[in-house]
Parts: structure tokens; sequence; C-alpha cells
């Protein structure tokens, strides 16, 4: 697959480079927003990592020219986490965002995440069966996640329906202390983050690989349901 990096940062975009291709990927480097588009049409990328801040063109504006011309996965990459809710709309439809600054591994493991998603979405992978996805069923306090029941604490639960309530929102940590506790106790941010632990770790059993709890940086959580409506 390919994979077409647009980095202004010479050293960053080298780094970044390096890691693609020792995980198996044809990488090419543009470091202008003008000129992804002609690269796009001549080069045909499978996925392209997108720099926000790009000298001649914003890369906002770059990833709508790339959605208008053809459903080539986008991740977004930005240093300005105020922008991380225009990165997540629907109208701009950005794939996954990565923070600056981040681990050239995270790079590749979301690269992998994002492009197994679309296969399985476009119909190139297995189908899914009624079995798959993510089911709640408050009143019985079970979860099952592709078919496979999950063994979760009354927390870990709580937390899991808050965020399927709104798949793609970003739940901030008051947010989540409310739904979390009825007696409204004091908890600190650790303990807020080791339930978040817990729970990704029994998700990644059923699904390894697969990041379904996103954190962002300074902001909440977020639960990612490829191609699934909420529960």
């Amino acid at each position: 697959m390919k994979i077409l990096v647009v980095e202004d940062e010479p050293k960053l975009a080298e780094v970044l480079r390096t890691y693609l291709e020792a995980a198996g990927y044809e990488v090419r480097c543009v470091d202008n927003g003008l000129q992804v588009m002609d690269l796009v049409r001549e080069w045909e990328p499978s996925l392209v990592l997108l720099d926000l801040m790009l000298p001649g063109r914003d890369g906002l504006d770059v990833c709508r020219d790339i959605r208008g011309h053809a459903a080539i996965p986008v991740i977004m990459v930005t240093a300005r986490t105020e922008e991380i809710d225009r990165l997540l709309g629907l109208e701009l439809g950005a794939d996954d965002y990565i923070c600056k600054p981040y681990s050239p591994r995270e790079v590749v493991a979301r690269v992998r995440a994002v492009l197994r998603r679309v296969e399985g979405d476009s119909g190139n992978g297995r189908a899914r069966d009624a079995k798959q996805g993510l089911r709640i069923e408050p009143d019985a306090w079970r979860a099952c996640l592709d078919g496979v029941s999950l063994d979760l604490t009354p927390v870990e639960f709580r937390l899991l329906a808050l965020l399927a309530s709104q798949p793609g929102r970003i739940f901030s940590r008051d947010q989540v202390l409310d739904g979390l506790y009825d007696d409204h106790r004091i908890v600190t941010d650790r303990t807020v983050d080791s339930h978040v632990k817990n729970l990704r770790r029994k998700l990644a059993a059923v699904r390894p690989g697969d990041e379904l709890i996103r954190s962002v940086y300074g902001v909440g959580y977020r639960l990612e349901l490829a191609g699934q409506s909420p529960p």
C-alpha cells in the first residue's frame, strides 16, 4: 500500500518515511499544500498523512479537496488541540487525527488501523456478520463486542455505556465522572484513567490492534465504532 506523507518539517518527514517503509509501505513525501492534489491524482495513494499547518495551502482545505476527488483515507496531524473538533467534523471527513508531538510507532499503528477499517467497510475484507459490533443491554448489565461477552465491573459498564451512547463524541472528564458514580464521590483523574485503561484492555482482548477508546489530550475521551450506529 502507498502512503503519501504531507509534512513541511524535513527531519520529521524522513523519520515517518523510515518507519512506514520498515512496516512495508511505499512512501512519498511532499512539503507543500499546493503539491498534494497533483500527486494524489498521479500516484493514487492508499492513505494520506496530512499535516494541518502547511506552506502554500492549509491542510483543512487540502483534506476537502481530497475528499472531493476520491474516498482516500486521511489522517490529519496537528499541534493545535483547539482544531480537534473541526478535524473530527463530518463536513471535513478526516478518518483520524494525531496530535504533535507523537511517536512514529503510534503513527504506523494508526495507519494500519485506518487501512484495516477502510478495507472492512469497503467489503474487501470479510463481511461483518450479525454478531459483530458493540451491543449493550442496560437492563441486564451486559455488554458484548463482536458476539463476545465482556466481563466488566459496574464502573466499567457505566463508562462503556456512556461513551457508546454517542460514538465519536468527546466526553470531558467531568462528564465521565458524572456518569460513573451515582453518589458523586470525589475521585482523582488517575482513577478515571485507571478505569479507561482497564476497559481498553478488555476491549483489546476481543479486537486486538483496534483502539476503540481514544484519549483527546486536554479534552476527554471518545469511542470509535467504525461503520456502526449508536446502540
